[in-house]
C-alpha cells in the first residue's frame, strides 16, 4: 500500500494557522504534522495539541529552541547592532530563520514532501520563511495558502472557522484579536486601529511593557555581564541565555522601557504601521554599544558602524542564511574576544542610563585622557596631524 503524503505546518495553534490546516487537508489530501518551535512566545502546549487532535493531526511535536534562539540568533545580531531604519530590533526577523531550518528538518525526518507556513501574501514573513526552507531543503515544495486559496479577508476566514467548528478567540474588548507574533525577545502587534497611522495604540494591546507614567517613581539599578561580545550574567549572576533575557525583560518592562510605534518599509514595497515592544533586548544593545565604546579600538569600531545599516536590512528581508550575512558577521565578530566587563544602567519611566562601563582592557587609557599633563601623549604631533588633513581638503 502507498504511504500517505506528508506536509509540516508551522503551527502555533490560534485561528490562522487552524484555519489553514484544515485547508491542506481538504486541499491535498495529505497527512499533516503539525509543527511548533517554542522560542519563548506565550504559548499553550495543551491547547495546540488540544486544536490540532481535533482536527485529527496525529504528529504534534513542540520543539524548545529558546536557548539556541537567544545564543545563535539573538546574540550574534546584537553583536552587530542590528536595527532596521533606526527603529526597529529585529525581533520577528531574526526568529524565522530558526524555525524555518528546523522545520525543514521536521520534513526530513518524516519524509515529507511539503512544508507550509501561515504568514500572509503581503508580509515579510513569507520571504525569510521561504529563503530559509529553500538553503535547507531545496527540493522540498513549500505551500502558501495566503498567496493560493480563496479566502480573501478576515470575514472569509472567520466563515469559514465557523463551518469547520474551529473556535474563533476573541479579544479584551470582545471582538477577533490584533494580529500579534511575540518570542522571547520582543512582541508585535499590527493591524485594526493600528492600520491607520494617525490613531494612538491603545494601552490594551501592551503584553510586557507597563506604560512610562505608571512605571515606578524609584529607578532601578542593574548591571549587564559581557564575555566575549555577549552578556552572561546579570548583577553578577551567571544566567543561560534564555533566563538572562526573560530576567531583563522583567526588569525593562516594569519600567516601561522598550516600546516603540513604527512605520516601516516591508521587503515587498509596501509601508506598515505596527507596535513593538522589547524591554530586554533594548537594555542589552545600549550595554553592548557601551562596553564596546572601552574596548574595541576606533577602527573595529567604525568598520562595524558602517555595515550595520546593510547587516540589518539582511536579517530584515530574510537573508540570514546568505553569503553577504556570513561575511558580514565576520566584521561584525572583529575582536568580540576583547568584548568582556560589566555595564551598570539606571532604568526610570522609560528612560535607560549609563551609570558606569568596567573592563580590565587596557583599549581606554586614563593616563592619555586625563587632563593632568603626563607623557603618554605627544601634543607636538597634533599640529602635524592637523597639516596633513589639511592638504586632503582639496585633495
Amino acid at each position: 500500500m502507498k504511504s500517505k503524503k506528508r506536509i509540516v505546518l508551522a503551527y502555533s495553534g490560534g485561528l490562522d494557522t487552524s484555519i489553514i490546516l484544515k485547508w491542506l487537508q481538504e486541499n491535498y489530501k495529505a497527512e499533516v504534522i503539525c509543527y511548533t518551535a517554542d522560542i519563548g512566545q506565550e504559548i499553550n502546549k495543551k491547547k495546540i495539541i488540544s486544536n490540532a487532535k481535533k482536527l485529527g493531526v496525529k504528529n504534534i511535536i513542540i520543539k524548545d529552541l529558546k536557548n539556541i534562539f537567544i545564543k545563535d540568533y539573538v546574540f550574534p545580531m546584537l553583536r552587530g547592532h542590528a536595527i532596521y531604519e533606526g527603529v526597529y530590533l529585529l525581533g520577528t526577523s531574526i526568529a524565522r530563520p530558526l524555525i524555518a531550518k528546523d522545520q525543514i528538518k521536521v520534513a526530513k525526518k518524516y519524509k515529507a514532501y511539503a512544508v507550509s507556513h501561515g504568514s500572509t501574501g503581503k508580509g515579510n514573513d513569507q520571504v525569510r520563511f521561504e529563503l530559509g526552507y529553500h538553503y535547507f531543503g531545496p527540493k522540498i515544495k513549500i505551500i502558501a495558502p495566503w498567496r493560493i486559496w480563496k479566502l480573501k479577508s478576515r470575514t472569509d476566514l472567520i466563515n469559514y472557522a465557523k463551518k469547520n467548528k474551529i473556535s474563533i478567540p476573541k479579544d479584551k474588548k470582545g471582538a477577533p484579536p490584533f494580529s500579534v507574533d511575540d518570542n522571547l525577545f520582543h512582541t508585535s502587534t499590527e493591524g485594526k486601529v493600528l492600520e491607520n497611522p494617525k490613531n494612538s495604540a491603545p494601552e490594551l494591546i501592551f503584553q510586557r511593557t507597563v506604560s512610562p507614567e505608571k512605571a515606578p517613581n524609584k529607578p532601578t539599578l542593574v548591571s549587564i555581564n559581557f564575555r566575549n561580545g555577549d552578556p552572561i550574567g546579570v548583577n553578577g549572576k551567571k544566567l543561560k541565555p534564555a533566563k538572562l533575557l526573560e530576567k531583563l525583560n522583567q526588569l525593562a518592562g516594569k519600567n516601561g522601557i522598550g516600546r516603540v510605534d513604527l512605520v516601516e518599509n516591508r521587503f515587498l514595497g509596501i509601508k506598515s504601521r505596527g507596535v513593538y515592544e522589547t524591554p530586554g533586548g533594548t537594555l542589552l544593545i545600549h550595554a553592548h554599544r557601551a562596553i564596546e565604546s572601552v574596548t574595541l579600538d576606533k577602527e573595529t569600531m567604525h568598520k562595524k558602524e558602517n555595515i550595520m545599516s546593510r547587516y540589518a536590512e539582511l536579517i530584515y528581508n530574510g537573508y540570514w542564511y546568505s553569503k553577504e550575512r556570513f561575511k558580514l558577521q565576520k566584521i561584525v565578530d572583529l575582536k568580540k574576544n576583547k568584548v568582556n566587563g560589566t555595564v551598570k544602567l539606571k532604568l526610570y519611566k522609560g528612560n535607560i542610563t549609563i551609570i558606569s562601563r568596567q573592563t580590565k582592557s587596557s583599549a581606554y587609557s586614563l593616563k592619555k585622557v586625563s587632563f593632568e599633563e603626563n607623557k603618554t601623549f605627544n601634543k607636538s604631533n597634533v599640529e602635524k596631524f592637523i597639516n596633513f588633513h589639511k592638504k586632503k581638503l582639496r585633495s
